[in-house]
């Protein structure tokens, strides 16, 4: 890396997944809020349909105007595909994608949910040798399958609500329909878990196709409502409490993680739930920052986010969710490895109530990136 100039950060932003708008979100956030005088800043879009393109450098554009969610499409130049492989097939030096970045010297993938949040961009990013912020692949990929990521939490004694996975061979149930012993044993199952139910995709994010059900027509909905982002829905019983999160950062030069004061959810417009609306439309809904719970559960709250972060081998940043029960037990509802980074979100809130402010956060996930060495993680 020369010292002649600065270092030169790519952020990509959008992506196929249904999280493009809240990802536009997150990246117009970087894009205001990184140390110009340190970094220069490359914005690079992917839309809705995969294709990469370079971007205005308009923070303003890519925030939510008049209730009208942004896109990379909005901001995009006209003629800028940046992906070699849109125009044929070129020849490349080894472990190099040619042209994708350039002499780009780290990348902030600021992606979230499937083609993105999973592990294949950084597959990508491995294959052509460029550093970038965040999980690695196999992190990635767990964290983002909730089905896998109970599975490590509960090997590690990491409490989880009950839950049962819903495959495409397990679904629809009909009145009528001749059962096999699979499908009875998946019904058995969900029976066990009680009233009322959250149904959700088990690979996405930022609670889209996420509903509650309180019935068995309306659990019909649910899944069908889910499967529209995923083959694969997780049924989880519902817990009665509040909702509490933690951010996390690798620690430095190998030292445990790093976590932030707890918040607490607040849902005050009417949501039933912290769902979509709740967490980027509505004004009334927030975090309570510290979470309003006894200092104990807070300093617990927080040693189990170290380790759900350590449990899926996580790197750079995350988000720790938790609930709180009424009777006082605490359960790991998910880890996220590239949390919301728009500023209506709280990973970054949480750290400034914590001592630090945002562009050292960006500071930080950047120069921890850039010091990864090669190869193997």
């Amino acid at each position: 890396m020369s010292e002649q100039r600065k270092i030169r950060v790519a952020v990509v932003f959008g992506g196929r997944g249904p999280e493009h708008s809240v990802s536009c979100m997150g990246g117009g956030n970087m894009l205001r809020s990184i140390d110009r005088s340190r970094y220069d800043v490359i914005p690079i879009g992917i839309t809705s349909e995969g294709s990469w393109v370079q971007v205005a450098d308009a923070p303003e554009r890519l925030a939510v105007t008049d209730g009208r969610l942004p896109s990379v499409e909005a901001v995009a130049e006209p003629g800028s595909a940046v992906v070699p492989w849109a125009g044929g097939v070129m020849a490349s030096a080894p472990a190099q994608i040619p042209h994708l970045f350039g002499d780009v010297d780290v990348v902030l993938p600021v992606l979230h949910g499937p083609y993105g949040e999973d592990g294949t961009i950084q597959g990508l990013l491995e294959m052509a040798g460029v550093p970038y912020v965040g999980a690695g692949v196999l992190a990635s990929a767990v964290s983002m399958d909730k089905e896998y990521m109970n599975l490590i939490f509960r090997a590690r004694g990491l409490p989880v609500a009950p839950f049962v996975v819903v495959r495409e061979r397990d679904w629809p149930v009909q009145p009528g329909d001749i059962l096999s012993v699979e499908v009875k044993r998946v019904l058995d199952d969900i029976a066990e878990l009680g009233w009322p139910l959250f149904v959700k995709p088990a690979r996405g994010g930022s609670s889209i196709g996420t509903s509650k059900a309180h019935n068995m027509a309306q659990l019909h909905e649910a899944i069908a409502a889910a499967r529209q982002y995923d083959p694969k829905v997780l049924v989880e019983a519902a817990i009665e409490g509040v909702e509490v999160e933690v951010s996390v950062l690798e620690g430095i030069d190998g030292a445990p993680p790093d976590t932030s004061v707890p918040g607490q959810l607040l849902v005050a417009g009417g949501q039933e739930f912290w769902d979509f609306e709740a967490k980027y439309l509505d004004a009334a809904s927030g975090m309570a920052i510290p979470a309003p719970i006894p200092e104990s559960a807070r300093q617990e709250i927080r040693r189990m986010a170290a380790a759900a972060f350590d449990a899926v081998s996580c790197e750079g940043l995350a988000r720790v969710d938790f609930f709180y029960s009424a009777d006082g037990q605490i359960l790991v509802n998910e880890i996220n490895t590239m949390p919301g980074l728009s500023p209506a979100s709280y990973f970054q809130k949480m750290w400034e109530a914590s001592g630090m402010p945002f562009a050292e956060l960006i500071d930080r996930l950047l120069q921890t990136a850039l010091k990864k060495r090669p190869g193997l993680r």
